[in-house]
């Protein structure tokens, strides 16, 4: 009985920790519902908006989830809930580890209208790896926010 009962907590450690592991993640659908919810935001109140993002303010921070803005005007960062330290770095001048101007891109597809995605690798929040990132990204109030997931 006791080799079964050892057993069956094996198998709930190794089957168990995949399931757990993914709900730390955040998915494709959340990512657009959070940058939904950001839009509305900085449509009725956009510096109590762009405070709750930086302060990762839920629910604008969720996993591994956050809300990061610019200004679409100068492309300055005016809230990052992931990494604070990037407000007032020009959005447009940045790029991934393979190369590619991520930043210009988003301002690029954000201004065709709705919500739109760009592909780059960028590290998750705590990790200086970069990973495989998609972000949604769309303007309003003079803002281009978006909501990045991992791949």
């Amino acid at each position: 009985m006791r080799h079964l009962l050892r057993l069956a907590a094996v198998a709930v450690l190794l089957f168990g920790a995949p399931a757990t592991a993914a709900e730390g993640f955040g998915s494709e659908a959340e990512a657009k519902t959070m940058l939904e919810a950001a839009i509305v935001a900085v449509q009725q109140d956009k510096d109590a908006a762009l405070a709750a993002f930086t302060a990762g303010d839920p629910p604008f921070r969720e996993k591994d989830l956050y809300v990061f803005c610019a200004n679409a005007d100068d492309g300055s960062v005016t809230a990052h809930g992931g990494r604070p330290e990037n407000i007032g770095d020009d959005l447009r001048a940045l790029t991934d580890s393979n190369g590619k101007a991520f930043g210009k891109e988003m301002f690029e597809v954000a201004a065709l209208g709705g919500f739109n995605t760009v592909d780059y690798s960028y590290p998750r929040p705590g990790e200086t790896e970069a990973s495989p990132k998609s972000s949604f990204v769309a303007i309003a109030n003079g803002q281009l926010c978006g909501v990045g997931y991992y791949k």
